[in-house]
């Protein structure tokens, strides 16, 4: 019997580490698969490596569902291919949909009776499994409905930030947000207590001159892009200090 992690980022800016760190916190002899991609694409050959790979008695460990697969249809699919093969899949955030919690749900079916009663207790047992599967498909179901949620709130945070702090330009592929709005996102990443800092926002509002909605409003934006992006604080703080230089360096240009 092989134990793998497999463990997936949707863009090669985002961090593996999180989800390898919770596997191995539970499995330290798990084989970790890593798999870099874009979006939703089906384009995974790490993963369609793993699934040539496994046999009866093996084991796969996700972090969550939704790095199994994003759409629902193909996930549950995946799940029931490899559940029949003999693999049992473990997911971490949602122990509920283990195949061995599937396996004893399909299992304990209501005994028979010799009696023309077991017409009702077959149907019984139809249903029970039934149900059993439907719960897989609903996890599936939600895990890409809070992807595509989590996208949709980013893109209402980014347009009503816009009235005051934010713009959009096309330049080189990117979305450049103004000099004002990155300083305020840094100090709230840096001081506030939900990040690990000892300002509370009201003190943050009032160092920055700013409203508590607004502060509110940028740890919105700062909290979904980790959970979109799955960024630590410290990748996030980064990635925010880099996108600063580079505009302080177009603005120094453009003075040239």
């Amino acid at each position: 019997m092989e134990i793998f992690g497999y463990v997936r980022i949707s863009t090669p800016r985002q961090s593996l580490q999180r989800q390898i760190d919770n596997i191995i916190a539970v499995c330290p002899t798990a084989k970790i698969i890593k798999e870099v991609y874009t979006g939703t694409t089906t384009n995974r050959p790490a993963w369609n490596r793993l699934l040539g790979k496994v046999r009866k008695g093996d084991v796969i460990i996700f972090d969550s569902v939704s790095r199994m697969a994003r759409d629902s249809i193909e996930g549950v699919s995946q799940y029931m291919q490899l559940y029949q093969a003999g693999v049992s899949l473990k997911f971490l955030k949602e122990p509920m949909i283990d195949t061995d919690v599937y396996r004893k749900a399909v299992s304990e079916s209501v005994p028979m009776t010799g009696t023309d009663v077991d017409f009702i207790l077959e149907g019984i047992n139809r249903y029970l499994a039934k149900l059993a599967e439907r719960q897989i498909q609903l996890a599936f179901e939600q895990a890409e409905k809070e992807v595509k949620d989590l996208q949709q709130r980013t893109r209402e945070g980014m347009k009503a930030s816009g009235a005051g702090e934010k713009i959009s330009r096309t330049r080189t592929g990117q979305k450049y947000v103004r000099t004002e709005h990155l300083i305020n996102s840094i100090e709230i990443l840096q001081d506030c207590k939900e990040f690990g800092g000892k300002k509370k926002d009201i003190e943050i509002a009032e160092t920055l001159k700013t409203s508590r909605m607004n502060v509110y409003r940028i740890k919105r934006e700062l909290q979904e892009r980790m959970q979109t992006e799955n960024l630590t604080d410290a990748e996030l703080l980064e990635i925010l200090q880099q996108e600063l230089q580079a505009q302080k360096k177009q603005k120094a240009k453009k003075r040239k």
